[in-house]
């Protein structure tokens, strides 16, 4: 296994969205709607298995101790019936985070400002990344970090939505963690603040090649890559670079309006496979911004869903040349379903697939030049310092393919492993867009 490096998720079940609160993190590709209650006809068979279940709530509620409270028993169901399919995507968000997971990210969030993972031997949550210029970054948190206590709880066996229920809250309150690091115990006590969600950075880089680094796929994804293109005008660019590496995804709509940006009308984009052998056909919308210059997408572990969407989509079309290493490898859809108390369900309805017809769950996307990150060098924190440039690998071998051809084999030759890299500024943010819109992990 790899060592963890900053904005990394390594082994990541999707446990939780943690959008709006201090963290970000996950993986959806799904749709979302609102019901009031969700009506269905049973068959006799399943009328005779639910009784069962009639039978012990009524013995619970008569014949309990104590008095229960029906709402945690009916999530409790709920989460349970979600839990038995044995499907990490399929799951149940109760009320008070399904609300929290459908505000739009296009503007700040009230936290601390990291994004954190799930170890899954243990099942403790640790720091994946800690954002630029927030609280978390000024009190000294630090990738790898794990959290122990947050106001005097314990929290290992916490889900991550349960987390950051605890972590969040109002600008100017005070959260209290502990957090550990290697052997040493580091309490401290932060205060949170609003955070700005970035979508994209760009610039030009040297030999006039255009960068634009993706943090998501939003409702703003699209606008934000066509303005950094007008920011490229009067330049003869010689190649354009996309990198979304630690971009675990966002809108489905998004990510269909960035392929078609570099795709002809029509080309197709990706194949939804639905049960019963029902398919949907995604093509390219006519809005291709006439770009004729090479096109690079940089990828790495954590780029999943979206983001192998549409490296998938730009390979098999031909219109991109794939760096890095192997994505994540998220190739199914769910459905966001509102509930009437208020939670919600996320249900595993269908696989999507790319062009030339593969289904890359669990084997993600292979580059066409496979570069492994390296420990030492570090990963691209400042696109304003050279040396912040020259030290990323993954991007050199970017700029070097784009200006000679090809990647010598000083960059392709395996990295060590076992090196803690440096702090890294990326915002992995999964977009959780309003109910109307679609969603895509």
């Amino acid at each position: 296994m790899k060592p963890f490096r900053n904005w990394r998720f390594g082994s990541v079940p999707f446990t939780a969205l943690l959008v709006l609160a201090v963290f970000v993190g996950g993986f959806l590709l799904g749709r979302v709607t609102n019901v009031d209650a969700l009506q269905i006809n049973l068959s006799p068979e399943e009328e005779q298995e639910f009784s069962a279940f009639w039978d012990a709530y009524s013995l619970l509620r008569e014949e309990f101790l104590d008095p229960i409270d029906p709402h945690v028993v009916a999530e409790g169901a709920i989460t349970g019936m979600l839990d038995s399919v044995g499907d990490q995507y399929t799951g149940y968000i109760p009320s008070e985070f399904y609300t929290l997971m459908n505000e739009d990210l296009s503007g700040e969030i009230q936290g601390i400002g990291v994004v954190i993972y799930t170890i899954e031997e243990t099942g403790e949550i640790a720091v994946a990344n800690v954002l630029k210029d927030t609280p978390a970054s000024r009190a000294g948190v630090e990738e790898g970090d794990i959290f122990v206590t947050v106001n005097g709880e314990e929290v290992l066996g916490n889900t991550q939505l349960e987390l950051a229920g605890k972590v969040r809250g109002p600008r100017g309150s005070v959260v209290e963690i502990t957090f550990r690091r290697g052997e040493e115990m580091i309490p401290l006590a932060i205060t949170r603040d609003s955070i700005p969600i970035p979508t994209a950075e760009y610039a030009l880089l040297e030999g006039n090649i255009g960068y634009i680094r993706l943090y998501e796929f939003n409702s703003q994804s699209r606008p934000q890559v066509d303005e950094a293109l007008a920011s490229f005008e009067g330049t003869e660019l010689t190649g354009l670079i996309l990198d979304l590496r630690g971009n675990p995804g966002g809108t489905l709509d998004s990510s269909i309006r960035i392929s078609s940006a570099f795709l002809e009308e029509g080309a197709v984009i990706l194949r939804e496979e639905f049960a019963g052998g029902r398919e949907q056909v995604f093509n390219a919308d006519g809005s291709n911004v006439g770009l004729d210059v090479p096109l690079v997408l940089l990828v790495d572990e954590s780029s999943a869903s979206a983001s192998e969407l549409v490296s998938g989509a730009l390979q098999d079309q031909g219109k991109a040349t794939i760096i890095g290493e192997v994505t994540f490898g998220k190739g199914t859809v769910q459905i966001w379903q509102g509930l009437s108390n208020g939670g919600g369900l996320r249900v595993t309805t269908a696989r999507w697939i790319t062009p030339n017809g593969d289904w890359i769950h669990k084997l993600g996307i292979t580059p066409d030049i496979e570069i492994d990150w390296d420990p030492e060098g570090g990963y691209l924190l400042d696109l304003e310092d050279a040396e912040s440039i020259a030290g990323d690998v993954q991007l050199q071998g970017a700029l070097q393919f784009l200006q000679e051809g090809e990647v010598s084999a000083a960059l392709t030759e395996t990295t060590p492993e076992g090196t803690q890299a440096a702090t890294e500024i990326v915002n992995p943010v999964i977009a959780t867009e309003p109910a109307a819109d679609l969603i895509a992990e």
